[in-house]
């Protein structure tokens, strides 16, 4: 089955606009351009576009991240989209900038967006876009990891964010036809 619904996720308002957590709305919005608009049903930013030949749903939750499911739920539900057809992208605290992965199921690995949207849908078995923005105990910092990932990225890692982020929207187009070990082998082998 294809991917009939996209979801970015990251934390709504301007004071968190640029931190790391916010590494699933980067790559919606540069999914979606201006065409996000205001769905209140939803409590989130929504936009249905066709990718691949495929009619699909970009979402960004106005929740905060902790409360992402809520949005990915009643959208999901009304528009009868199975946990196969979610992508869901996020910020990876175990890859290091720069990287990629595509990857269906498994845990939370403690990222609460993804608990609630693992409890929204009744089933962890939806498939992620894992954007890398690195641990702060492999890159030396003394940082908490709550406080570093509501921070902005240092230049050097935004600029391998961006380059993750891109090589990602290469093969967004394959998972929206359902291509999706074409997909993984162009990712997977293209990161870091």
């Amino acid at each position: 089955m294809p991917i009939r619904l996209i979801v970015g996720l990251g934390n709504p308002g301007p004071e968190y606009e640029q931190t790391r957590h916010n590494a699933g709305f980067w790559l919606v919005d540069n999914l979606a351009g201006s065409r996000l608009t205001r769905e209140t049903r939803y409590n989130a930013l929504a936009a249905k576009t066709s990718i691949g030949g495929q009619e699909v749903w970009l979402l960004e939750p106005q929740t905060y991240m902790n409360r992402s499911g809520q949005s990915v739920g009643a959208l999901a539900r009304f528009y009868k989209i199975l946990p196969d057809d979610i992508l869901v992208v996020h910020d990876e605290l175990d890859l290091p900038p720069g990287t990629a992965k595509i990857k269906k199921g498994g845990s939370s690995g403690g990222h609460n967006g993804l608990k609630d949207i693992t409890a929204a849908l009744g089933t962890q078995d939806y498939w992620r876009l894992r954007i890398g923005i690195g641990h702060p105990r492999n890159m030396n910092m003394q940082q908490q990891v709550a406080d570093y990932v509501l921070h902005r990225p240092r230049k050097e890692e935004q600029a391998l964010i961006n380059e993750a982020i891109e090589k990602s929207l290469d093969v967004i187009p394959m998972l929206c036809e359902g291509k999706f070990e074409a997909a993984m082998m162009k990712l997977h082998s293209t990161a870091k």
